[in-house]
């Protein structure tokens, strides 16, 4: 997949919403465990970068929705969450999950060697616009929509020395998960053959190329 390049400032809130109406929205609809899991929430994700920064947007629509994590660095994964694995290269590969109201867990997995936590300084210079507000909740049943914009700066991937997104080559997959709500469920953008739930499985990664700007 090509994630384009786009010129327009990030201080643009109308040509950034130009910017991913543009774009064909990508479904994370793979249900790699239905018998287990067989709920399949909509969830979809765009993207473009400007060099400078990756803007990346998930829409969700889903049954349940919670968001009890209120710290950055907690187990966000248990609540309404959508994440971006990313690996620059064959090293290890980095994980972005954020809950539905803007708490991320950031870490980088590097191929032989123990995870390594993003520190607060790195993970406040990734803006992130929650639709659903800041604020902690309990599970909500009915239809939720919800969405999700986070824009990544390339020192984000603070193993690496990565100073624009132009160009670069990379694997990723997106996922939506819920592992603590009351309709759990497990999808992904493109299809991990595992026999459990793991999306930490780069292996099952997609090429994907920022564009030359």
């Amino acid at each position: 997949m090509k994630i384009p390049g786009i010129h327009l400032s990030s201080d643009d809130g109308a040509a950034v919403e130009a910017a991913f109406a543009a774009i064909v929205p990508q479904p994370i609809a793979c249900l790699n465990w239905p018998e287990e899991y067989p709920y399949a929430p909509a969830a979809a994700f765009r993207a473009f970068h400007t060099g400078d920064e990756l803007f990346l947007r998930f829409d969700v629509e889903e049954r349940c929705t919670m968001a009890l994590v209120a710290e950055d660095n907690g187990p966000v994964w248990t609540d309404s969450c959508v994440e971006f694995f990313i690996a620059p290269d064959g090293e290890g590969y980095y994980n972005f999950e954020t809950n539905c109201i803007g708490r991320m867990l950031l870490e980088y997995h590097p191929a032989h060697a123990n995870t390594v936590r993003a520190h607060a300084e790195t993970l406040a210079g990734i803006r992130r616009t929650p639709s659903l507000g800041g604020e902690p909740f309990a599970e909500r049943q009915g239809g939720n929509h919800w969405s999700m914009t986070l824009v990544i700066p390339p020192r984000a991937l603070f193993r690496h020395r990565i100073v624009r997104w132009d160009g670069l080559r990379a694997t990723a997959n997106l996922y939506k998960c819920g592992d603590g709500l009351s309709s759990p469920h497990f999808l992904s953008w493109r299809p991990i053959t595992a026999p459990r739930p793991d999306f930490h499985r780069p292996e099952f990664f997609e090429c994907i190329q920022f564009s030359e700007l």
